[in-house]
């Protein structure tokens, strides 16, 4: 049977650090697969894990309160029947609900297919002072659905953040496991976990609808010598808007960086291609960070979510603006 963990955890809590940390001591003799579901359309996460030794299958464009579609069962069916891994990660969006998810991997016709393990959701206590974050139910619920949850990004949380963390454990935790990390260092041998936890959610409210542009790579622009395109999506009270280039394009890192610093977006997340390498940019409401990846990536694509109304046109003219070819 494939061992299955659901990482969950709210827009910007670290969910893809996680997934890198845990794919980075996956022993040699297993095959481990990733089932990566984001609010976007570009596909971020994807790019990021493509080169982790695991089995990755993309389902952009959506969120996990869509689990009941088609893509969702698909994309895992075709990771169970091709790849038959030892170990599933299902990271769904941060916008996403769990109660579908959940059961849809205890249906019975899953069971003689999958042991679902402990469920592990990411919080930052920074989140605990913003009321948006705090009333979302997506939010609520992701944390009372988990068996472990994992306090991420600690080295940046203040006495405040951290009064209101301890507030929130006395009110919530039920006995249930609190781990405190940072760049989601976590012990593996959390997977292995059973789920314990058996509280019923209540049936999400569904208000979303999915707005896509110049959706498929088919659309890519042949604008200046290079090909790119924009998609977007609309949902769960938040838009994304992603574009992504061919592999030719490069982008100056240092006004890239200022750019995504200026963009006065609630989250931020690409992968571009520079002439000193290819970066990773993951920022939350201001606070940008990059690194340079030791692989270089076949494209460059970034992706912006806020849930107010953004000129995504002005961003994307200074976007263009800093290719270098």
């Amino acid at each position: 049977m494939t061992r299955v963990n659901l990482i969950t955890g709210f827009l910007g809590s670290g969910k893809t650090t996680l997934l890198r940390h845990l794919l980075a001591g996956k022993p040699e003799q297993e095959k481990w697969a990733v089932l990566v579901n984001e609010f976007g359309e570009i596909g971020i996460d994807g790019a990021l894990l493509r080169d982790s030794g695991a089995v990755l299958k993309e389902i952009p464009g959506g969120c996990m309160c869509c689990v009941n579609g088609l893509p969702m069962q698909v994309g895992l069916n075709m990771l169970l029947k091709q790849n038959r891994p030892d170990r599933l990660l299902i990271e769904p969006t941060g916008l996403g609900h769990p109660r579908q998810l959940l059961e849809m991997l205890n249906a019975p016709v899953y069971q003689p297919h999958l042991q679902l393990n402990a469920t592990l959701t990411l919080l930052d206590a920074r989140q605990l002072a913003d009321p948006r974050v705090t009333a979302n139910e997506n939010f609520r619920d992701q944390l009372a659905a988990t068996d472990i949850i994992i306090g991420n990004k600690s080295d940046g949380w203040n006495d405040d953040d951290r009064q209101r963390l301890q507030q929130w454990q006395d009110a919530t935790l039920n006995g249930r496991p609190f781990i405190a990390t940072r760049f989601g260092a976590i012990d593996p041998a959390l997977l292995d976990l059973p789920r314990t936890n058996r509280q019923t959610l209540p049936q999400p409210a569904h208000h979303h609808a999915h707005l896509k542009r110049d959706s498929g790579l088919a659309a890519l622009r042949l604008e200046g010598g290079t090909r790119w395109r924009r998609a977007l999506n609309e949902g769960q009270g938040y838009v994304a808007c992603g574009w992504i280039f061919d592999g030719a394009t490069l982008f100056d890192g240092e006004a890239l960086l200022a750019w995504a610093r200026l963009a006065s977006v609630e989250r931020i997340k690409g992968v571009l291609r520079t002439p000193d390498g290819s970066l990773r940019i993951n920022g939350q409401k201001g606070d940008v960070h990059v690194e340079t990846l030791t692989a270089a990536a076949p494209d460059s694509r970034i992706e912006l979510i806020h849930s107010q109304p953004v000129d995504w046109n002005r961003l994307q003219s200074q976007l263009l603006r800093l290719r270098l070819n």
